[in-house]
């Protein structure tokens, strides 16, 4: 059955509710997942880490993005190839530039490396068993059948919804962290 009608639904109730949010709450809300992912062993331990720049009412990242390049440890951004996303290495904002969808994305010339320890994933709503809704492109979902690695889908607690329609082609997100709560998927 073909369920993206209603996942489009959800994701525009979603978007919706996200939007709302004023840049206070989303500031304070950030912080407090910023704050708890740092004390996390999952994100003390990864050595390699993908993340995202964020676009509109997502979380903020930039923190934990400056945390990750001010430690040493290594930074890969998304980027879109084609109908995929690679991730590639930066070392600091300089080597961003707009891409596609308006994102912020690695300039060309960053290399690439798609073995990473750990990803942090943008997240428009997610279920309990961590069956995430993104922006509806697939692009986070192809990547991860490729190449499984260990996710943490950040979002605000008001986001979480008991039931998010999957597909065959969804891939389950390992963590749940919001400002409230930092949750291990079975």
């Amino acid at each position: 059955m073909d369920n993206s009608i209603e996942k489009k639904s959800l994701r525009k109730m979603l978007l919706e509710r996200r939007d709302a949010t004023s840049f206070d709450m989303m500031k304070i809300a950030s912080e407090k997942i910023h704050k708890k992912l740092r004390k996390s062993k999952i994100f003390q331990d990864a050595k390699k880490i993908g993340a995202y720049y964020p676009i509109g009412s997502e979380v903020l990242t930039q923190d934990i993005l400056q945390e990750i390049l001010s430690s040493g440890r290594e930074l890969f951004l998304p980027k879109v190839a084609w109908d995929k996303i690679e991730f590639r290495k930066i070392t600091d904002f300089s080597c961003l530039e707009m891409g596609n969808f308006d994102i912020m994305e690695p300039k060309e010339d960053c290399p690439v490396d798609n073995n990473l320890d750990l990803i942090l994933v943008p997240t428009v709503g997610i279920s309990q068993e961590g069956v995430r809704l993104g922006y509806g492109h697939g692009f986070f979902d192809k990547f991860l059948a490729e190449h499984p690695t260990e996710t943490i889908a950040l979002i605000y607690e008001k986001q979480i919804i008991k039931k998010i329609p999957r597909s065959d082609h969804d891939i389950t997100m390992n963590w749940i962290l919001t400002e409230d709560k930092f949750s291990k998927i079975s």
